[in-house]
């Protein structure tokens, strides 16, 4: 997005990647289905990124959702919506994405170089000039007016976003906030995800909690795994929990099993099921309110014995189940590497990077856009519409400098030689 919006601004434009072809990641997003953006409206749009959200306001007030999608289908993607506002191309392939993308690019005139790895940004002052690689081309560095780092973040490090781009930065001057896994699987105490592996939570609410209260809370649907868990709300949910055991924090989940219950409501539930089923044992009664695989759970967990008929099941035991329904807990321990996170949190400090232009506050020339920037959002096509905003925005802002570089190298006076 960038290398083609600086081409359509009338700029020459090298775009070198590291990988044997472009889009190694955009192809494998979205489970292959590349989910491209999403519909909400600006306010929710930026809730979705915390913090860091704010930075975004000015880029995304210029290219959103719509703009996207009318890109998109202007390059030849129609796209579709789903639910939850979700953005998909119509062929349900991101590869179609990458191809259009790419295609785009070369009528637009950028030249491409695959297999290329940039070293190293070539300062002179204040200013960038260009860079140098890793013995590309003998070694010959490429010199340019304006630079644009878009080298994504360190997840998925088998598609080329290894953290080169941060080491530039850091380089150039740049503080980088520290870069941590997000939207990743969580890692759990004990045996209980092994002998739930496989088995999928729908219409659940989760919460994470450390030191005594909830940090964060989400609706929907989750899935245990031989490690931990996983599924969407415990995506969304990571980087607090990422956050608080980096901290030192102890960690736990709770998981409301019945979230369209209240206390009372559940309670009252309890009561006339084990009156209606007074000769029933208690995990025959289960069968009505959990999974198969989570009954041995709630027993072994709530101390009930299985086989205990349901009208002797005492009040403190009705306490005991309605609070495990409302609140089974797994303690985090961990969470899963760079190689399984959907993307990465921290990145190139957004007070160092003009959001207007993307450009750098420390060197003249340099321009960020995408996941190496310290921006990232919940699943749901935010963090692609992220990319391809800052993309949009850093493209067009380095290429009408680049133009006011070189008009200005044009009207500067010859330098006399010296003696």
């Amino acid at each position: 997005m960038a290398a083609g919006q600086a081409a359509q601004a009338d700029a020459r434009v090298l775009l070198l990647e590291r990988m044997d072809r472009p889009g190694r990641k955009l192809r494998i997003s979205g489970k292959g289905r590349g989910n491209v953006t999403n519909t909400d409206p600006i306010p929710e749009f930026i809730a979705h990124f915390g913090a860091s959200g704010l930075f975004l306001r000015n880029a995304f007030s210029r290219f959103l959702s719509g703009d996207l999608i009318a890109f998109l289908e202007g390059i030849g993607v129609p796209t579709a919506s789903e639910r939850g506002g979700r953005v998909f191309p119509a062929s349900n392939s991101a590869q179609d994405v990458v191809d259009a993308l790419v295609d785009w690019t070369q009528r637009c005139g950028v030249t491409l170089r695959t297999g290329v790895r940039v070293q190293r940004l070539l300062l002179r002052g204040d200013a960038v000039i260009g860079v140098e690689t890793y013995g590309s081309h003998e070694g010959a560095p490429f010199h340019g007016d304006t630079v644009i780092i878009a080298t994504g973040g360190a997840s998925y490090p088998a598609t080329g976003s290894t953290g080169d781009g941060y080491d530039l930065a850091r380089a150039a001057g740049h503080t980088v906030v520290p870069i941590r896994p997000a939207l990743v699987p969580l890692e759990t105490a004990g045996e209980t995800a092994l002998r739930l592996e496989g088995l999928s939570l729908r219409n659940v609410r989760l919460y994470v909690r450390a030191g005594g209260k909830d940090l964060a809370e989400a609706f929907g649907e989750m899935l245990f795994t031989s490690y931990g868990v996983s599924g969407p709300i415990v995506l969304s949910l990571s980087r607090q929990a990422v956050d608080a055991l980096r901290a030192g924090r102890a960690v736990t989940l709770s998981i409301d099993l019945k979230p369209a219950l209240d206390e009372g409501k559940l309670d009252a539930r309890l009561l006339r099921d084990l009156d209606q089923h007074g000769r029933r044992h208690f995990q025959t009664l289960l069968k009505g309110l959990l999974p198969r695989m989570l009954i041995p759970i709630c027993i072994e967990q709530t101390g009930i014995s299985a086989h205990k008929e349901a009208n002797q099941i005492t009040s403190d035991e009705r306490d005991r189940l309605r609070a495990w329904l409302k609140g089974f807990r797994l303690v985090v321990t961990g969470y899963r590497d760079f190689s399984e996170a959907i993307v990465t949190a921290g990145g190139v400090d957004t007070r160092q990077i003009d959001p207007q232009t993307m450009a750098s506050r420390r060197v003249r020339g340099l321009y960020f856009a995408g996941e190496v920037i310290d921006v990232d959002a919940d699943t749901g096509g935010y963090n692609l519409q992220a990319a391809f905003t800052t993309g949009y925005v850093a493209g067009r802002a380095a290429a009408k400098a680049a133009m006011a570089r070189q008009t200005d190298a044009q009207a500067a006076p010859a330098e006399e030689d010296g003696p």
